[in-house]
């Protein structure tokens, strides 16, 4: 019999994560059933959605929602063979039994070069959510100007990337003077440090005097408030996260953007990239391809070892990684 580890939410988060919050477990897996797959998490993913969804989705003493890329040790079912890796669902877990109907294949060209972790990250759900968020809800088209927050993050640094590669011109912003660089050396055309700027208005009138086509927003809250009045005619926002809100006791309120929307003609819409799971293998074989030419260039923030998941997400949260966060298990 195969043990294994997990990390189980044991309290519901109040405000910020704390380690008290979780509790590690171990458990006895048992023997596999025909069309089941036992297979051992290499990977975990460390993503912003894990804080608002696992009140919504988890009671306590569940195991902690996420995603990883896992090797299977042991197969019953034809479609996963022994070495083989899938993607899943499975949680905060080191071990774990599964059929093929709840993993996802890697691509079956994934070329030897690219660290398999890419599956989480570029190429992988916040990939794909830069990519279906820019060409699908911003209609971002060449000559645009692209605005993007949190762009030093997993999702942020890819969509500006895409939106270069579509002739577009992108300004990020992002948390320190260390990512603001990274995001020069991958090509934003503009980028400035939120925390260190006197005005948030003045700097995104400086990036761009004439104001903002597109807006992927990451962050909400009063980012987007300011955002908003510096978008042009029409301008398209897509917003796919709004980490700014997600450890507040106490709900934020207003400014409110109602009347901006009606005079400037906005249209803004909120996005889960499971929408388009029926193009999943469209958006990654793009940007496979796109990370295989050198076109979107990864940055990754590993952390070592599973009892460290719980310390490597809070870190998440407060924006210690540059690029998108990892647990190598």
């Amino acid at each position: 019999m195969v043990r294994a580890k997990i990390w189980i939410l044991k309290k519901h988060f109040e405000g910020f994560p704390k380690h008290s919050d979780f509790e590690l477990k171990e458990v006895e897996l048992p023997a596999l059933k025909d069309g089941e797959v036992l297979l051992e998490t290499v990977f975990l993913s460390l993503d912003p959605y894990m804080r608002p969804y696992s009140r919504i989705h988890l009671k306590e003493g569940d195991t902690m929602l996420g995603s990883q890329v896992a090797k299977v040790l042991e197969s019953k079912c034809p479609t996963f063979p022994v070495g083989s890796f899938a993607l899943a669902r499975a949680g905060w877990t080191t071990h774990f039994i599964s059929t093929s109907k709840e993993l996802f294949p890697m691509l079956p060209n994934w070329p030897e070069k690219l660290p398999r972790s890419l599956a989480l990250g570029a190429i992988g759900m916040p990939g794909l959510t830069a990519y279906f968020g820019l060409l699908e809800i911003c209609q971002m088209k060449p000559g645009d100007t692209v605005l993007i927050n949190a762009a030093a993050g997993a999702v942020g640094s890819v969509a500006g990337q895409i939106a270069k590669i579509k002739g577009c011109k992108v300004v990020g912003c992002a948390g320190s003077d260390k990512k603001v660089a990274f995001l020069k050396e991958i090509g934003y055309d503009e980028a400035f440090n939120y925390k260190t700027v006197g005005s948030l208005e003045e700097a995104l009138k400086k990036a761009s005097p004439d104001g903002y086509d597109c807006y992927f927003d990451n962050v909400g809250g009063q980012f987007s408030s300011v955002a908003l009045g510096q978008m042009k005619k029409f301008g398209r926002i897509a917003v796919c996260g709004a980490i700014s809100l997600y450890n507040d006791t106490v709900p934020q309120t207003g400014p409110y953007m109602q009347l901006m929307m009606i005079l400037k003609e906005l249209r803004m819409e909120g996005f889960v990239v499971q929408r388009w799971a029926d193009r999943r293998e469209e958006g990654m074989t793009a940007l496979l391809k796109w990370v295989a030419e050198g076109k979107i260039k990864c940055q990754e923030h590993i952390t070592q070892g599973f009892e460290n998941m719980p310390a490597a997400f809070m870190g998440m949260l407060k924006g210690e990684n540059t690029g998108k966060a990892v647990l190598k298990a």
